[in-house]
């Protein structure tokens, strides 16, 4: 059965000659206008190593699906390097990129009436954007994740792109030499493949393969390694067969699913940033999904993962043990992930599982449940006056569980960063970094440059940091992000001076800024939101649509 359903509104409809002799001219021969037609879309492009080797993979793919007996048609998006943008004003476009994504994979192939669609992210908004898409459309459809880097190689340590920002830190403080800054550079980034660690690429991807939109192994198959070929080898049965069977996205992304996915993102001691876009994939597939709700399986979920940023372990170290779905069938036999979930398989995870190896925990990688690493999650949903519609933090237990301090309050991320650099910290602060959330920055970007420098000028146990902007994957320490409602929309934090107390209990869940009632209206009276720092252009008009990060940010509310 061809399952042609959407493309033979083009090819048999004898009212469009034109758009037939379009196709004539893409190649296509008479017998082809019976077959299914897939889009192959990738966020393939030069000058990032997440992306670079996409346009391989898709080429890969099309070669597979045209052996079973379809029409692939390769597109490409938009991609936005996060490692590269990270600190810049560039930043503010990564978060609002998910967005520009997911927009335009939906127009091609509804323009084009593809009847599936195979998608290739790279980098971190590459991933929830084209899973949106694919959401919005509901027609068959399977993500290739493009795979991780191999870890790169210097004096006697292994590296990878947090090394690079950290080295900066280090340097400042004296601990390395220029020399050595600039060999960790160098080194740090060996070829193509998303950031190794369990950053916010390596994060979603797995969270998507236990959701069940990937086929087993995507989420771990290195970018450069003959396992992320034979996964494009094989993709062409795959997509046929869910063709075929009309299995769609939202018969696999659902309210149980997506449960699977945030447990083992936190087994994993995943980024913060799964919650912002698990929240927008929640919303997208209309699942009613709370922060509660991720609060609540955080606390009843181990870290079992001893992987960067927290631990010591990549990606690569997860492929060589056996790959994601060893890890997954051990959270299934332990009760933690429900098996009956339909995949892209057209099998249930249970059934995907069924003959991959047992876990073995002596590579001290991956730990039992009797001996986590941390009894429950990282990833605190917090609550307080400063944040009374929630925050984000990422507490690991390394850094302690409650932190009291002064505040230094900054209104820009370049303020915060040069006072770091500027030894201006101390010993009981706590930074503020304001005016950065989804209208406010706009864009709400990720800050990995302070944390970094943080850790360098080895400050994580001595300071916090909170943000109504984001972390990197790569952040760690005493940092609480995600703060809503964020300055620009006159939330608490935009009223905090320098030499306030702040309180972040991770035991109970609290941030609390210690100043009275009557003192927060004295100062409300005097708040005036600062103008919108761009009045044209894209980010302008994503600052009319955008929603607040409780809400996963999504602009199609």
């Amino acid at each position: 059965m061809a399952n042609n359903t959407f493309s033979i509104k083009l090819t048999k409809n004898n009212t469009l000659p034109a758009a037939q002799a379009m196709l004539y001219a893409t190649g296509l021969k008479e017998y082809d206008f019976n077959k299914a037609q897939v889009g192959i879309v990738s966020n393939w492009y030069e000058g990032n190593p997440c992306n670079m080797h996409l346009h391989i993979i898709s080429n890969n793919i099309k070669s597979s699906i045209k052996k079973n007996g379809m029409v692939g048609f390769k597109f490409n998006t938009i991609g936005i390097s996060d490692g590269m943008s990270m600190g810049t004003s560039g930043m503010r476009y990564s978060l609002p990129s998910r967005e520009l994504i997911a927009d335009s994979i939906e127009s091609v192939v509804k323009t084009h009436h593809y009847d599936g669609l195979i998608g290739i992210p790279g980098c971190d908004k590459n991933i929830p954007g084209i899973v949106m898409a694919m959401l919005r459309l509901n027609r068959p459809s399977i993500l290739v994740y493009g795979g991780s880097i191999s870890s790169g190689y210097y004096n006697g340590k292994k590296l990878n792109i947090v090394s690079a920002f950290e080295a900066l830190g280090e340097k400042n403080i004296g601990k390395i030499t220029e020399l050595e800054y600039k060999n960790i550079i160098k080194h740090a980034c060996p070829g193509p493949g998303a950031c190794g660690g369990m950053y916010t690429a390596n994060t979603m991807a797995s969270c998507l393969e236990a959701m069940g939109i990937t086929i087993p192994y995507s989420s771990s198959s290195l970018a450069n390694t003959s396992f992320k070929k034979k996964e494009c080898i094989n993709i062409g049965y795959y997509i046929n067969n869910i063709l075929k069977n009309n299995i769609k996205p939202l018969d696999i992304i659902t309210y149980k699913s997506i449960k699977n996915a945030i447990t083992l993102a936190i087994a994993l001691g995943g980024s913060t940033n799964l919650v912002i876009h698990i929240l927008a994939i929640a919303k997208t597939a209309n699942l009613d999904l709370k922060l509660n709700e991720i609060k609540n399986i955080n606390n009843n979920v181990p870290i079992l993962a001893n992987l960067k940023p927290s631990g010591d372990f990549l990606m690569e170290d997860i492929q060589s043990m056996g790959g994601i779905p060893i890890i997954i069938k051990y959270l299934l036999k332990e009760g933690y992930i429900e098996g009956d979930c339909l995949t892209v398989t057209g099998n249930t995870i249970k059934k995907n599982l069924e003959n991959i190896p047992e876990i073995s925990f002596k590579e001290k990688i991956i730990y039992p449940l009797l001996r986590p690493i941390k009894k429950n999650g990282h990833i605190r949903i917090i609550y307080g006056n400063i944040a009374p519609y929630g925050a984000v933090a990422k507490i690991t237990g390394k850094e302690g569980d409650i932190f009291s301090g002064f505040a230094q309050v900054f209104n820009s991320e370049n303020s915060a960063n040069k006072a770091i650099i500027d030894k201006k910290i101390k010993e009981g602060d706590v930074i503020v970094i304001r005016y950065v959330g989804p209208r406010g920055g706009p864009g709400m970007p990720e800050m990995l440059k302070p944390t970094s420098y943080i850790m360098g000028a080895n400050l994580s146990k001595k300071i916090a940091l909170i943000t109504d902007g984001r972390f990197s994957g790569g952040s760690h320490g005493f940092v609480v992000g995600h703060i809503t409602p964020e300055a620009q929309n006159g939330g608490l934090i935009a009223l905090i001076e320098n030499g306030d107390i702040i309180i972040i209990d991770a035991i109970k869940n609290t941030i609390t800024l210690k100043i009275s009632k009557k003192e927060i209206k004295n100062r409300k009276k005097f708040l005036i939101a600062p103008p919108l720092r761009v009045n044209s252009g894209y980010l302008y008009k994503y600052t009319k649509t955008v929603s607040s990060a409780y809400n996963g940010c999504v602009t199609d509310m």
